[in-house]
């Protein structure tokens, strides 16, 4: 399993999302608001740090969390949506994941992200009262 995180920006996000439901099984993904910058970032003396601050970048962090053989569609489909082919389109990183646990059921690895869900809302055959399946 792999975490893809991506630095993308926020006007492209429906964009991004219609590709990424294309993919079979997309499991999903987290979404925040943050702001940064990159290389071309220089600090003036003549502002103070909470100006600079200020001056941030805003991006969102995309956090998707797939099966190894999914990585290079998901990441194709994340890159080619979020091109512009201007400075600033964002950064994409694949990282390894060694655990994952569904809090709720205590499912673990890919159950804990690929469970069946029954029309009930019911993931994984687990009760949502904790009882027997």
């Amino acid at each position: 399993m792999k975490e893809i995180r991506a630095f993308v920006q926020p006007f492209l996000l429906d964009k991004i999302t219609a590709a990424l439901l294309q993919l079979p099984e997309f499991p999903g993904m987290s979404v925040s608001e943050v702001r940064g910058f990159g290389r071309g970032m220089k600090m003036s003396r003549t502002h103070s740090l909470q100006e600079e601050l200020e001056e941030f970048t805003h991006k969102l962090r995309l956090e998707i969390f797939v099966r190894d053989e999914m990585v290079a569609a998901a990441v194709q489909a994340l890159c080619g949506s979020a091109h512009t082919g201007n400075r600033g389109d964002g950064k994409v990183f694949v990282l390894p994941v060694e655990e994952a646990v569904r809090v709720r059921t205590g499912e673990r690895g890919d159950a804990a992200i690929w469970s069946d869900v029954s029309d009930d809302g019911d993931v994984g055959g687990v009760p949502p009262d904790g009882g027997s399946a």
